[in-house]
């Protein structure tokens, strides 16, 4: 007779595919002996050595540097910290920035759809000050990070449903160091200046109470955010 596996120990946690895959990382450091000031390989080359996706990868090496084992330079690429220490603590941060992303991906294309389609005027009003907050601010950080979310909870108030807007606080507050690491290496003018373009687009559909349109508008948003994070 077939034995059935134990169940998993109750309240045991998985741990964060980052932090597996930042383990891999370390061994092959070891295994390869990779010195201080030492490139590593590619992002590609890694992700085929190691067998996990480059966007796991990409979390994982965010994470290694957070914590002081790697340094990422742009255009580079990704190299043994001088200040490397064997017992470097990789932060735990969270879910990495993909599995927000992704999250964010399923419930706000419907949520935007879903805005559309009951805003009223005054809900509509409250985006466009958002919209615009976001506009003014967009060269400061912590001013466009606050422009961003207001925006985000403007559209899920817009819904008529208040647990909408307990999901997208739940989300917003999931965006930790890992996901500000990542932004910092990948922001540039250009890219905040098409996030206010999407901005309006998502807006001037809810406003038309184009239910379709608002649905393509987001999840253009989101997508185009996740192929930014992701580009090698």
């Amino acid at each position: 007779m077939k034995k059935t596996p134990a169940p998993a120990e109750a309240g045991a946690i998985e741990p964060r595919l980052y932090r597996v895959v930042s383990g891999k990382i370390e061994e092959l450091i070891r295994a390869e002996n990779i010195r201080p000031g030492e490139r590593l390989p590619s992002e590609r080359d890694l992700a085929t050595k190691l067998g996990v996706s480059r966007t796991s990868l990409r979390e994982a090496l965010i994470a290694l540097e957070l914590g002081g084992t790697v340094e990422v330079r742009g255009g580079s690429g990704v190299y043994v910290s001088e200040q490397a220490t064997p017992v470097a603590e990789v932060p735990t941060a969270g879910p990495g920035p993909f599995e927000v992303l992704a999250a964010r991906r399923l419930i706000e294309v419907e949520m935007a759809a879903l805005a559309a389609k009951h805003a009223s005027d005054s809900a509509i009003d409250a985006i466009l000050v958002a919209v615009l907050e976001m506009e003014q601010h967009h060269e400061e950080r912590s001013g466009n990070e606050s422009a961003d979310r207001n925006f985000h909870l403007a559209i899920a108030r817009a819904t008529g449903n208040s647990a909408m807007v307990g999901v997208i606080e739940y989300l917003w507050s999931q965006r930790g160091s890992l996901w500000h690491k990542l932004k910092e290496h990948f922001q540039t003018e250009e890219l905040r200046q098409q996030t206010l373009l999407d901005h309006r687009a998502i807006f001037a559909a809810i406003a038309d109470h184009d239910v379709a349109g608002a649905r393509t508008a987001m999840r253009a948003h989101l997508d185009r955010v996740t192929r930014t994070f992701s580009r090698g």
